[in-house]
């Protein structure tokens, strides 16, 4: 299989199995491109962060930066193409049906058990993101012997090693973030820029 076809189809399947929405995808998209073998880690890390910068759906902008990647604008399109049929074809398909369905106890039970399975796969995709951009070579964690060698001791090395391994930089935007947005209410946007501006400065 040619490597825009490749795209095509690996991005296909996200579009049909990729359930919740962009953030939910992610995981699929990052074992898919390793799969692949187009981009390592660190760099899937800077596309979601690109995508998450620039307008329109984050899954769309994935999708065109990873074809890009693996195979010019050939690959972007098809990469584009693949990730959007499913939901072009679902979509259509459910608005012509949802009349008839949406009193079905059986769809809302269906439903009320995607709903939680979302949440897991952006918490997923969330503490993957966070491994490759808050941490650098997490330390192993203590064997059974160390724990049974004595337990405390054992945790307050790793906790050590733990906090040694984080960048200090990126935990310190990543809670800004948080604050600025969760609490004071900023506009995402302008949160990007800033903290954008911050690591160009001190990065």
């Amino acid at each position: 299989m040619s490597g825009v076809l490749a795209l095509y189809w690996t991005f296909f399947r996200v579009g049909i199995f990729g359930f919740g929405g962009g953030y939910a995808m992610l995981p699929i998209v990052f074992q898919s491109v390793e799969q692949l073998g187009i981009m390592t880690a660190e760099e899937f890390s800077n596309l979601v962060a690109l995508s998450q910068a620039m307008p329109g759906p984050i899954i769309v902008n994935a999708a065109t930066y990873v074809g890009y990647y693996g195979g010019g604008v050939p690959g972007a399109a098809a990469a584009v193409l693949g990730v959007a049929m499913p939901s072009f074809c679902f979509v259509l398909l459910a608005a012509h049906f949802l009349d008839k369905f949406k009193e079905n106890k059986v769809l809302q039970a269906v439903l009320s058990g995607i709903k939680p399975a979302v949440v897991g796969l952006i918490g997923a995709a969330a503490a993957m993101l966070a491994q490759i951009a808050l941490i650098g070579k997490q330390p192993p964690l203590p064997s059974v012997d160390a724990l049974a060698a004595g337990a405390p001791e054992a945790l307050a090395a790793y906790a050590v090693a733990f906090a040694d391994a984080l960048y200090l930089l990126p935990c310190l935007l990543f809670v800004v973030t948080i604050v600025l947005v969760g609490k004071f209410k900023i506009s995402p946007i302008k949160v990007i820029l800033l903290v954008g501006a911050v690591g160009a400065l001190f990065g």
